[in-house]
């Protein structure tokens, strides 16, 4: 099969890989449809982070092509969404909502276990992992969200999860990439009464605007502490959103979080986090890499009702041989999130 490999630096290629099969009773084979370049590949991408030679990519959708003996739950010719961990959902890990952390569980595309920039993949705990999209056919807006709940919808819920975001909250969401976006829905969703979101970007401004953000902040450093301070006249946001990982946005949403707060942080942190300047305002820290498998449900359920639409944020589309201009351009903000098109 075809698929997207990591090389080094600046390397994505497309070359050829085995195809997958079948080697566990509790294995799947998933013909893949359509594919995303996260945020965190591009932190391998820039050399920032180390990522072995290989397959890479971990957002994907597809149809189930092969099932194991011990596979129940989903079937061949189903439509399935994969989180970004493989998980078998039982271990104490999972069950106290640490899927990242499963005892039996992996990455996908993280160097030797296939990636979901190819053509196809081998999901292992495949019943477990997978979640079946039920209907028949669905319009291409609705298998664009549905692509989201892989990855980036999930981590933005998880940061409004995380941060306790109820009703009548105010919120601010560090970060205008595709999860700082989709965090803004995700607290709109959840009942925040205002949401400031903190962008640069008019293309992305207008998505916030548009999945609920009330205010918008253009400033970055002391600048940004200050008009989130001012917003809320000098309090602070009920909820700060940690959504980039880079030591200034850790640093504004610690500045930026009521005393009392939790903050919300999914942001792979690049930096640290500075809890001796937060511990004497009682201000909390909690989140990390999203339990996507754990929230997937219920969020398909308000994308098939039309209910959210977070596909939005892929706003650049190409085929399986474009996937080197995908990573590009998400790298040269010419994208907020690449799509790949793959069969």
């Amino acid at each position: 099969m075809r698929a997207a490999i990591f090389r080094g630096p600046k390397d994505v290629t497309v070359g050829t890989r085995p195809d997958p099969v079948i080697q566990e009773p509790t294995d799947a084979v998933v013909r893949v449809t359509m594919a995303c370049v996260c945020g965190s590949d591009l932190w391998y991408y820039r050399g920032e982070a180390e990522h072995a030679v290989g397959p890479i990519g971990h957002e994907f959708i597809g149809v189930v092509e092969d099932v194991g003996a011990e596979v129940n739950g989903v079937a061949v010719g189903d439509l399935v969404v994969a989180p970004f961990i493989f998980s078998d959902m039982s271990c104490p890990h999972c069950r106290n909502g640490s899927t990242l952390s499963c005892v039996r569980g992996g990455n996908f595309g993280n160097g030797t276990i296939d990636g979901g920039q190819g053509e196809a993949v081998r999901v292992p705990l495949a019943g477990s992992t997978l979640v079946r999209v039920p209907g028949g056919a669905h319009p291409d807006s609705i298998l664009k969200s549905v692509l989201t709940l892989s990855d980036v919808m999930s981590t933005g819920h998880h940061a409004v999860v995380s941060a306790g975001v109820k009703p009548g909250d105010t919120v601010a969401v560090v970060g205008d990439g595709a999860v700082g976006l989709c965090a803004v829905l995700a607290s709109k969703r959840l009942g925040a009464d205002r949401i400031i979101a903190l962008s640069r970007h008019a293309d992305r401004q207008r998505v916030a605007r548009a999945f609920g953000a009330t205010d918008v902040v253009e400033a970055r450093g002391d600048e940004a502490d200050e008009a989130v301070r001012s917003l809320t006249d000098g309090i602070g946001v009920d909820a700060a959103l940690e959504c980039v990982g880079t030591q200034q946005a850790i640093d504004t949403a610690a500045a930026i979080a009521r005393p009392g707060s939790t903050i919300g942080i999914v942001g792979v942190p690049h930096g640290t986090v500075p809890f001796n300047a937060t511990f004497f305002r009682n201000v909390g820290w909690s989140g990390g890499p999203a339990p996507a498998r754990i929230y997937i449900p219920e969020l398909l359920d308000d994308v098939l009702n039309g209910a959210i639409d977070p596909g939005v944020v892929l706003d650049f589309e190409t085929d399986l041989d474009g996937t080197p201009d995908a990573y590009a351009a998400m790298d040269e903000r010419r994208a907020i999130k690449s799509l790949i098109r793959v069969s």
